[in-house]
């Protein structure tokens, strides 16, 4: 699904109102929207128009959110409701603002300190994940985000599988 795709910035999708395009990847398309009921900025991501028509794959779509909302750490970012809008499905998931792990990374090497902070993140919400039986399936630079606090992993879990904060 594109931009274009039948959503619009400023278009309201349930109680959501739509900020502005993040992005898109392999599966799915990601906005920025506003809660209009709790007043509070949040991630939408929804399934590409092209994957509804696959049963099997918006089961995953919805476990892969069910499993990741049971994750409750630091390091992991937060799932707050599975949806749909005209019949494509959406997670809602916490706002993050910052930087992709991939970003930060681009065009030069961090520094020892900043790795090792890095890692240690990214090995406490993995531990997190699968202490709870979640395997992360998608763990990459890309998938991890840097916010002005903390890393993030992305949600990309499987029941049995995850994936820490990301977009």
């Amino acid at each position: 699904m594109s931009p274009q795709a039948g959503f619009a910035v400023g278009e309201t999708v349930a109680h959501y109102r739509l900020l502005d395009y993040i992005g898109s990847g392999g599966m799915s398309v990601i906005y920025k929207a506003e809660d209009t009921v709790l007043g509070r900025l949040v991630a939408l991501k929804f399934l590409s128009d092209n994957l509804t028509r696959e049963p099997a794959v918006v089961d995953r779509f919805r476990r892969e959110a069910r499993t990741a909302s049971a994750l409750n750490h630091p390091n992991i970012c937060t799932i707050h409701e599975i949806g749909e809008h005209e019949g494509l499905p959406f997670i809602v998931m916490e706002y993050l603002e910052g930087r992709s792990l991939r970003d930060v990374i681009r065009g030069h090497p961090l520094d020892t300190d900043h790795l090792v902070n890095y890692a240690l993140q990214i090995a406490s919400g993995l531990e997190a994940a699968h202490n709870a039986g979640v395997t992360h399936r998608d763990l990459k630079p890309a998938n991890i985000f840097c916010d002005h606090e903390r890393l993030r992993e992305n949600p990309g879990f499987r029941a049995g599988e995850a994936h820490v904060a990301a977009r």
